[in-house]
């Protein structure tokens, strides 16, 4: 199979938030259209689990996401995959729920549930017809209180999890490379450096004392935020949530993660062999601002005028027009502490690697000579409100509302 080496840049943060202020006019008139509005109201139980309601009475239904605080950040060396693994290890069964009968409850009343980890929290949401709330916040209350953390469910899940590494990160082209080597070459703590993941040895490391030991210490009521969006009533929930929840001990959390960054003063790069790449491929990443951030709006707009899809400025010019590229995208992943904006282009393999780059470098800096067109402004306010009414539907609101 055809060897393809394909490389990586790193940047201060300053390099390319030089151009927020161009794209800040368009953020301003983003965040100045309407938007839906929703109540919000919230609680808090005597053991410090935080409960968020938003009602929605439009359709019979329910969104819950249980978000807990930790993710791969709080992970430490020679324990990566950690919060990953126990998000699988969350569907095992628990005291009188047992192993399978968690997704069978609520599949067989007509909902869906599924869970996810990133780098500062891990989430679990299921969505409901709203008769069935009693029971769904009884499974999650179940699982919070006496999940089923044994060597038997330990053994299956970190089988279950090396073969989905296989699957969708050893096997893949470029995506060991564009986890691995870019986030250890952009990040100095090791808090940010590993990928969500994990590594082989690390997953069959993991011993049961291990596992039991991250239940207890993060999955407590105190470090949990229970969001429900749709068909429901704030007072039912008060009342449900706390006779469900209200009696689960609370217990003293561990200092947080420090995920800070000593500045990054001069330019990285790594070159990576790549077996399964057919194409090379080049990535360049800058430090960009953190969520909650007011530029995040902005770096959000630049990145889906420049690099958002197929009308994107690059995607035209040097896909379509030059031929230059495959396929090219950008973004900025903002996390609650350090976030990349990076660019991610394969490219065919005549063209020198040195004149891809300066391709790319050169659609970034238009946009300081040539800002947004109306047209360009028009078309990427409308995809970012239809991208907001979608996530405020009952069905994404509560993710959302967890994550914050």
């Amino acid at each position: 199979m055809m060897m393809r080496k394909w490389r990586f840049r790193t940047f201060q943060a300053r390099s390319i938030l030089g151009m927020v202020a161009v794209a800040a006019v368009c953020a301003g008139a983003a965040g100045a259209s309407r938007e839906p509005k929703y109540p919000i109201r919230q609680f808090t139980l005597g053991n410090g689990l935080r409960v968020v309601v938003s009602e929605d009475h439009s359709a019979p239904v329910v969104g819950l996401a249980l978000a807990y605080n930790v993710g791969s950040r709080d992970e430490v060396k020679g324990r990566t995959g950690f919060a990953h693994l126990f998000e699988h290890m969350m569907f095992q069964g628990s005291e009188h729920v047992p192993r399978g009968a968690f997704d069978q409850a609520i599949e067989g009343n007509g909902g869906v549930s599924n869970g996810f980890t990133r780098d500062e929290v891990t989430t679990y949401i299921e969505t409901f017809p709203s008769e069935k709330l009693p029971l769904v916040l009884w499974l999650e209350a179940d699982r919070m209180r006496s999940l089923a953390v044994n060597a038997e469910n330990l053994k299956n899940q970190q089988e279950v999890v090396k073969e989905e590494k296989r699957l969708r990160y050893d096997n893949q082209p470029y995506v060991v490379a564009q986890d691995e080597v870019l986030q250890g070459l952009a990040y100095s703590n090791f808090a940010n450096q590993h990928t969500t993941i994990g590594s082989m040895q690390d997953l069959d490391a993991a011993s049961l004392q291990d596992v039991q030991s991250f239940f207890h210490t993060y999955y407590v009521p105190n470090n949990a935020v229970l969001v429900l969006v749709g068909d429901v009533s704030f007072n039912e929930v008060r009342n449900l949530v706390t006779r469900l929840f209200g009696s689960i001990p609370r217990r003293p959390l561990p200092p947080r993660t420090d995920v800070s960054e000593p500045p990054q003063l001069a330019e990285k790069r790594a070159v990576v062999t790549d077996a399964l790449a057919r194409l090379p491929a080049l990535a360049i990443a800058w430090h960009g601002p953190s969520l909650g951030n007011p530029d995040t709006y902005a770096m959000d707009l630049l990145a889906e005028i420049v690099f958002g899809g197929e009308t994107s400025r690059a995607y035209q010019n040097l896909v379509k027009g030059k031929q230059m590229a495959v396929s090219i995208s950008g973004e900025l992943d903002s996390h609650r502490g350090p976030s990349l904006f990076d660019v991610f282009a394969v490219y065919r393999p005549n063209i020198p690697e040195d004149e891809i780059e300066r391709a790319i470098y050169a659609q970034i800096d238009a946009i300081k000579t040539q800002p947004p067109s109306e047209e360009e402004l028009e078309r990427v306010k409308t995809r970012f409100r239809a991208s907001r009414y979608r996530a405020f539907s009952i069905f994404g609101l509560e993710t959302m509302l967890g994550r914050a």
